[in-house]
């Protein structure tokens, strides 16, 4: 569970001081419920995941509820909405967005990876 706090940690203050450091004239308005939506997003994440025991599932977690964590507190923070410093290609997104990506992938290739090295237990009743 530590694993899992740590890395979420790590992408708040990482997007943060990212969107302190390098102001945006873009930002994104987010409605209050995609806020209170990534703050459940995250709590479920952070609370959920370590019970696989499984650290790479864990890491993926800790990123992705970083990453929705951080669009909470920028979208509270930030009077004109969640800061988007980086643009690429046309398309305007923060940390906490690639965060939440990153994590996703890490979180479902360690899920079905677990699954797979443990595919003889799938059918036990729970």
């Amino acid at each position: 569970m530590r694993l899992a706090f740590g890395a979420a940690a790590a992408v708040v203050v990482a997007t943060i001081l990212d969107d302190v450091v390098e102001p945006s004239r873009l930002s994104h308005a987010r409605s209050p419920v995609t806020l209170a939506g990534a703050g459940l997003l995250a709590a479920a994440l952070l609370l959920l995941v370590p019970r696989a025991r499984s650290a790479a599932m864990s890491l993926g977690a800790g990123i992705a509820a970083g990453g929705a964590a951080a669009t909470l507190v920028a979208g509270a923070a930030w009077r004109d909405g969640v800061p988007n410093p980086l643009v690429h290609g046309g398309i305007a997104f923060n940390l906490a967005d690639l965060a939440i990506g990153a994590g996703d992938v890490l979180l479902l290739s360690a899920a079905l990876w677990h699954a797979w090295r443990r595919r003889d237990r799938l059918f036990e009743p729970v």
